[in-house]
């Protein structure tokens, strides 16, 4: 996708900060971290700006889940609290959030992101409106989704599963310090929500009565830690990465730890090199110091010119 086309589905990032409050909208918000600071927090801001929400999240910590689902297995009452309180052990497995301060609004679901935000559009969204919503929000994730750790990430996944039918969705990643405990409060991630609805605002006001964005297309945004000064820039997915995933056969020694037997695993830790200069738009270099905001398709469609390439390739073959 080029900087081009998002350059023109946002219109102009410099009239980002001026937008007018945008419409009421249906939204489902999701996330893949469970009843956070963030969700909280946006759903606030959303509210204030007159959008009905419905919050939909897992009971657990699902960080790194991507699009794992779990097909044909009915929910079973919760075995454990969810996270931060939302619901309690021996509540139904999915349902509106048990937690005393919360409304009606807050829902979870014990499972996969992806299985969260289905729930929403295609139980909660029916319940409530009789369609599918208007938009889907995605996050704020709890640490970035930037570069090619997009592959892996429930919060874009949720997005994906979105735009696949053919709903508007939006990615949302902040840094880590916007983690909060069972108190729901973070400045940081107040102020991620307000940026948030700057985005929306804008995306609104150009559409009209119109879908928020082009059809099959969605968003994958990432704050920086200086969310209040930082600019809006376009920026694409690309190759560079803040962080670095391997398997390694001890893990133990890997982290400095002190092990009796080897302890195989997966090892995740923030990158160490630099961007190529050929990396300086790619979105996990750009949301250093500004906010990134790349558009992403469907799933893993190629361009058509890089399918024309290979078509062209294997023509003698498939032509037999």
């Amino acid at each position: 996708m080029s900087l081009r086309l998002g350059s023109l589905i946002l219109f102009g990032a410099v009239v980002l900060a001026t937008a007018a409050p945008a419409d009421a909208r249906n939204i489902v918000l999701s996330n893949d971290d469970g009843l956070t600071a963030n969700v909280k927090a946006l759903y606030d801001a959303l509210k204030a700006d007159g959008h009905d929400v419905i919050v939909v999240v897992p009971c657990a910590q699902q960080s790194g889940m991507g699009a794992a689902l779990r097909p044909m297995r009915p929910l079973q009452p919760l075995a454990s609290d969810c996270v931060n309180g939302a619901a309690r052990a021996g509540d139904p497995g999915a349902g509106v959030m048990t937690r005393a301060d919360l409304g009606p609004d807050f829902h979870y679901l014990d499972g996969t992101p992806v299985m969260a935000t289905l729930y929403g559009i295609d139980v909660l969204a029916q319940a409530r409106w009789g369609r599918a919503p208007d938009l889907v929000l995605s996050g704020p994730n709890i640490g970035l989704n930037a570069g090619t750790i997009v592959i892996s990430s429930g919060t874009v996944s949720n997005a994906q599963y979105a735009m696949i039918r053919g709903i508007p969705a939006i990615a949302l990643s902040a840094v880590e310090q916007s983690e909060s405990g069972p108190d729901l409060r973070n400045p940081l991630a107040t102020s991620v929500a307000g940026k948030t609805m700057e985005l929306i605002r804008q995306l609104d006001a150009r559409a009209g009565d119109s879908p928020l964005l082009p059809p099959g297309l969605g968003l994958n945004v990432n704050f920086p830690a200086s969310v209040e000064t930082a600019q809006w820039r376009m920026s694409r997915i690309g190759s560079y990465s803040p962080y670095e995933l391997r398997f390694v056969e001890d893990l133990g020694r890997a982290t400095g730890r002190q092990t009796t037997s080897p302890m195989p695993g997966l090892l995740f830790s923030r990158a160490t090199g630099e961007p190529a200069a050929e990396q300086g738009e790619d979105e996990a270099a750009v949301a250093r110091a500004a906010i990134s905001v790349s558009v992403i398709q469907i799933a893993y469609d190629a361009p058509a010119d890089s399918r024309s390439q290979v078509s062209q390739t294997l023509a003698p073959l498939i032509s037999q």
